[in-house]
Order: structure tokens, then C-alpha cells, then sequence
């Protein structure tokens, strides 16, 4: 990708983040990445080309800082899931631009296929993760991955508008996203004499 575009991209992405997606206005994101609105024609068309290159401008980005080094898939899914709640400009800005696409969807279809095409490939990737420790033994094997995957990415991003708005503070996003994990992903096999207890 060119340096060009990539520019563009950081820009849409902070534009859509402080203004939303009704603010980008190809104008607006000229003056923002510095560049002439003829460039931006040129690299995407339109609005709608930009705002879904700007949204897997975000995926990408966000794979960046939740990438994990550990070898262990239940650490990895905990990673990758708790990196999504980070108080760096970076994160903040990704997660409330992505939150902005998510919410114009309800509004602008356009927007929808390429947001369920994202959401999909992110709740895959958790879901890959969660399979991987249930087949190693590392969570119960009773645990389904799909669902599990699919409960979790929705929380974290529950727990992200919330914390972005001010309903609720960081550390406690991050402490019921731990106890989500917990609760999701029991680690070993479920002792069948004990499994009644566990509401």
C-alpha cells in the first residue's frame, strides 16, 4: 500500500473517530491527511470507497497491537481480546472509529457487508484460537468455539463504547472481560461429579 494511501487512511480513520461517519466529508478528510481531494478520488472512488477502506484500515491496524507472541492459545485469545481495551491514542481511536462504522450501518447498507465481512473474520480468528485450546486440553471440551468466539467479541465491544463514553472505567472493562474469558474458556475437563453445582 502506498504511503500516499495510507495517510489517507490515518486521517479517515481520526476523522471518523472525532466526527463520524456523517462528519467525513471528502473535503474535510483532504484538508485532515494534507492532501488534494483529487488523490482521494483517485485512490477510492468515493465516500463509500473510503469509508470501507477505512474500516480495514482499522482491522489492521488492530491486529497490530493485539498480535501475541505466547505460544498458548487461551493466553492468546485473553491477549488478543484485553488489547482491544488499551488507554493508548491509538486503540481509542481505532475502537471509537470502528464503533462510529458500526453504528452508521444500521442506517447506510453499503456499509453493512463489509462491516459483517470484518466482524466475521475477527469473531474467526478468536474462534481458530478458542478451538485450538479446547483441542490441546487447554479449555473444557465442552466449550464451542463459535459461540464463545461470537460472545466474546460483542462483549469487548459492549465494554469499549461504554468505557469510551464515560460509562464505565477502564480497569473495570478490563476486569469483566477477564471474568467473561474465565467463565467462557474453564480451563481442563469439567469434573461431571461437581458440574451440577456450577450455575
Amino acid at each position: 500500500m502506498s504511503e500516499r494511501r495510507i495517510q489517507i487512511l490515518e486521517a479517515a480513520v481520526r476523522v471518523i473517530a472525532q466526527d463520524g461517519v456523517r462528519g467525513l466529508r471528502i473535503e474535510k478528510l483532504a484538508a485532515a491527511a494534507e492532501v488534494s481531494t483529487a488523490l482521494i478520488y483517485y485512490h477510492f472512488k468515493d465516500r463509500a470507497g473510503v469509508l470501507r477502506a477505512a474500516l480495514e484500515h482499522i482491522n489492521h491496524r488492530a491486529q497490530s497491537y493485539t498480535d501475541s507472541t505466547a505460544t498458548d492459545p487461551r493466553a492468546r485469545v485473553g491477549h488478543l481480546l484485553l488489547q482491544e481495551l488499551q488507554d493508548t491514542p491509538e486503540v481509542r481511536e481505532n475502537s471509537v472509529a470502528w464503533g462510529e462504522l458500526r453504528a452508521s450501518a444500521a442506517f447506510d447498507h453499503d456499509l453493512r457487508a463489509p462491516l459483517r465481512t470484518t466482524t466475521e473474520a475477527w469473531n474467526s480468528d478468536v474462534e481458530t484460537l478458542i478451538r485450538q485450546a479446547r483441542d490441546s486440553g487447554a479449555v473444557a471440551t465442552t466449550v464451542d468455539p463459535t459461540t464463545s468466539a461470537e460472545r466474546l467479541t460483542t462483549l469487548v465491544e459492549g465494554l469499549s463504547e461504554r468505557w469510551h463514553s464515560g460509562s464505565l472505567d477502564l480497569d473495570r472493562a478490563r476486569q469483566l472481560l477477564t471474568g467473561a474469558i474465565e467463565l467462557e474458556l474453564p480451563t481442563g475437563r469439567i469434573d461431571i461429579a461437581t458440574s451440577g453445582s456450577r450455575a
